[in-house]
């Protein structure tokens, strides 16, 4: 990757150039998503069924959903991303890692101008400046693995059975109402009494960590648990080793299948 590091720029810039063609407001509209969902559940859980009590709640809802949306969206890009690109897999000789990894590097930028918009907010908000903050760094880095090995995976599966596509954005639908973006687990009916069902909630889903320590972060204004940490160190590097692998091992029959 790093000799055809050109190349991956390039591709990049492409992928933005397309995603945002014709747009006069260009990646801001990434903003629009997560700020709708964000009022939509606000207004349905906090005003209209008033089932959760969490201050500043609006604030609580993004957070989870700016991370969730830099997921569902790198993966839901990237499944169709080698298909796409089959003249260039069949033609030209360089790392077929590159695809997958450029789809989710735009994803990775536009995650990273929510970021910037949200953080000040929170910290005007929720008076959350601690240097708790400096761990923001190391959490978007390991996302980004998570969401890279995620990509790599999805991209080559798809490129050789074209109904992973349509598979993975059915199951992104109940993925995303199991994890904890718009609750807290520990505020979950009978949680406090089984606790083996807040934990696997909490663990059983890769993403969930990464939700719980951002937002513990920016929201909170403190360091995720040591547990939290760990498990997003090793979630964000299993992930990635994993697309590694899968993507070699099926990245050889590409010409023929593409």
């Amino acid at each position: 990757m790093l000799r055809y590091r050109f190349l991956f720029e390039q591709m990049v810039r492409r992928e933005l150039r397309q995603k945002y063609k014709g747009s006069a407001l260009g990646v801001l509209w990434y903003l629009v998503n997560p700020l709708v969902l964000m009022g939509a559940y606000a207004l349905v859980f906090s005003v209209l069924w008033r089932v959760v009590d969490i201050p500043d709640y609006p604030l609580f809802l993004i957070v989870g959903l700016i991370v969730w949306v830099f997921f569902a969206q790198a993966m839901l890009a990237a499944a169709p991303s080698l298909v796409l690109n089959a003249p260039l897999v069949r033609k030209v000789r360089f790392p077929r890692e590159a695809i997958p990894a450029s789809v989710a590097a735009v994803q990775l930028i536009t995650f990273l101008v929510m970021l910037v918009l949200v953080i000040p907010v929170a910290l005007a908000v929720r008076g959350t400046l601690d240097p708790a903050l400096m761990l923001v760094p190391l959490i978007v880095a390991l996302l980004f693995c998570l969401v890279l090995g995620f990509s790599m995976v999805a991209s080559v599966l798809h490129a050789h059975y074209r109904d992973v596509e349509p598979v993975l954005a059915a199951a992104l639908l109940p993925w995303f109402f199991i994890t904890p973006i718009f609750f807290r687990v520990e505020d979950l009916p009978g949680v406090s009494d089984h606790r083996w069902a807040g934990d696997l909630l909490e663990w059983a889903n890769p993403l969930a960590p990464f939700v719980r320590g951002l937002r513990d972060v920016i929201y909170s204004g403190q360091a995720p648990s040591t547990g939290t940490l760990l498990y997003m160190l090793g979630a964000g590097l299993i992930a990635l080793a994993i697309g590694v692998v899968v993507f070699r091992r099926m990245e050889r029959d590409l010409a023929v299948v593409l």
